[in-house]
């Protein structure tokens, strides 16, 4: 092969663009690389100016070029950007030299290009990595399998104390105590395996031999053959959070013990105070029965509403400390609802004058078992409630029905009724709706327990309402 041949099979052969063009930027020769980078075929290039092939805002390099072309001079390794036919743009690295002719002179140039499009992205991935890892409040740190560190961020060093100078070539173990160097076997043993180790939390030392608490995420490093050859590690510095968390955890231990001390205390007080008000009661009830005088008996009758009420308060504020302690026993019997309704409703048709109770019964047997008195208990508050509640009506409605097997308990009152956002609310301990509540005594605790007691009775409590027309408690046992 001549030298002529050989040339021409190099040029056909080679990886990179190999273009001619005239000092006035015409191509004049264009090889199959130059066809495989930039997508035209010879046929549609030679001839075209080189200016197809750079973008409109760099067009100005070719002047450049060329003008370098004219004295002579080459231009070596030149990075820029040029366009190829479907108007993508790459990255190439150029290499111009004058082409002379059999005289010495210069009668064109010759291009050769290489697409390093892939490098210069590569590149770029590798210096946002590494903006984002000298960035990062965490340290990150590379290490190869026997535990040798091999990459040390500024994060590390903010959190351990070590720079890179003192810590590169270091074992990891100089970051663990002692007593948990066992770890860094398991951590390596899981890194062989292909393993990742995330969000483990554990403790570290710093370079002043303190214990920093880290939560640690561990990633195998592999090579090009898929071979783990070392590992990557995030740790987050999270001392501050675990001290956050055992201050949590202590103030909430003494809340607990002192709402058990508060419970205790309220649980004393009312077993201590239901004496005297049972024994008040009784002495208040013989005398206003003993009294002749119509003004007197007016007031012992004040006087022993009051108790009465005391009294109230105080079986309410024991049942929420026995709620609170788990300690509201339930005594289970076959109870006849329709008699406890019965019953229930004279009891209170005798205090209450205004509102007329009216009794609905279309249960041919509501039979269930319950607790009697806690039973009569709801029964008798959600009444008082409805009566409270329905200042202006003179009525109250209680149905007994079934449904779906179950025995269901409503109380209709035609008050104001309440609005939706209030409805969940009604059972926690302590609401009240205020602009409701301002004339009507009470703590805002009796429906709590009511719902405690449905509860206990593996039963559900709930409310309709409607503005203006009343509402309706419904209770299914």
């Amino acid at each position: 092969m001549n030298t002529e041949a050989l040339l021409t099979a190099i040029v056909k052969s080679s990886n990179d663009a190999i273009i001619s063009k005239t000092l006035d930027s015409i191509i004049t020769s264009w090889n199959p690389a130059a066809e495989r980078i930039f997508g035209y075929t010879a046929e549609e290039a030679v001839g075209q100016s080189i200016l197809m092939l750079i973008p409109p805002d760099l067009q100005d390099e070719e002047t450049t070029i060329i003008s370098n072309i004219r004295r002579g001079e080459s231009i070596p390794h030149y990075e820029t950007v040029r366009t190829r036919k479907d108007g993508t743009r790459i990255w190439v690295s150029i290499t111009v030299s004058p082409v002379r002719d059999e005289n010495q002179q210069i009668i064109g140039a010759s291009k050769i290009a290489r697409d390093i499009t892939a490098q210069r992205e590569a590149e770029h991935i590798g210096t946002i990595h590494t903006a984002i890892v000298n960035s990062s409040d965490d340290a990150i740190i590379s290490k190869t399998l026997e535990g040798i560190i091999t990459s040390w961020n500024p994060g590390a060093e903010r959190i351990f104390g070590y720079s890179p100078d003192e810590i590169l070539g270091k074992s990891i173990t100089v970051l663990i105590p002692e007593e948990r160097l066992s770890e860094e076997n398991d951590i390596i043993s899981n890194i062989k395996s292909g393993r990742r180790v995330e969000h483990f939390e554990t403790v570290r030392k710093n370079k002043n031999g303190n214990d920093i608490y880290v939560s640690l995420t561990v990633s195998p490093v592999k090579d090009k053959k898929g071979q783990v050859i070392g590992a990557s590690k995030i740790a987050r510095n999270i001392t501050e959070q675990v001290a956050l968390q055992q201050q949590l955890k202590q103030y909430t231990t003494m809340l607990e013990t002192s709402n058990q001390h508060k419970d205790q205390f309220i649980s004393m007080a009312s077993h201590e105070l239901k004496t005297p008000i049972t024994s008040a009661m009784a002495n208040l009830q013989f005398l206003q029965r003993k009294l002749q005088d119509t003004d007197n008996q007016r007031l012992a009758g004040k006087a022993l509403g009051g108790v009465i009420k005391l009294n109230k308060l105080v079986s309410d504020m024991l049942d929420i400390s026995k709620i609170e302690s788990g300690k509201l026993e339930m005594n289970f019997s076959s109870v006849d609802v329709h008699e406890l309704l019965h019953e229930t409703i004279e009891n209170i048709q005798l205090t209450s004058l205004k509102h007329q109770i009216q009794y609905l019964n279309t249960h041919e047997n509501p039979v269930i078992t319950a607790d009697r008195l806690r039973l009569e208990q709801v029964i008798t508050n959600i009444i008082n409630n409805a009566i409270k509640y329905s200042p202006d009506a003179d009525k109250v409605i209680v149905h007994c029905y079934p449904e779906n097997g179950k025995t269901v308990i409503s109380v209709q009152d035609f008050g104001a009724g309440i609005p939706a956002e209030h409805h969940a609310k009604l059972f926690n301990r302590f609401y009240r709706i205020e602009e409701q509540s301002r004339n009507v005594s009470g703590l805002g605790i009796g429906l709590f327990i009511t719902k405690q007691i449905i509860e206990e009775h593996q039963g559900h409590i709930w409310l309709e309402s409607e503005a203006g027309k009343g509402t309706t408690f419904y209770v299914c046992l």
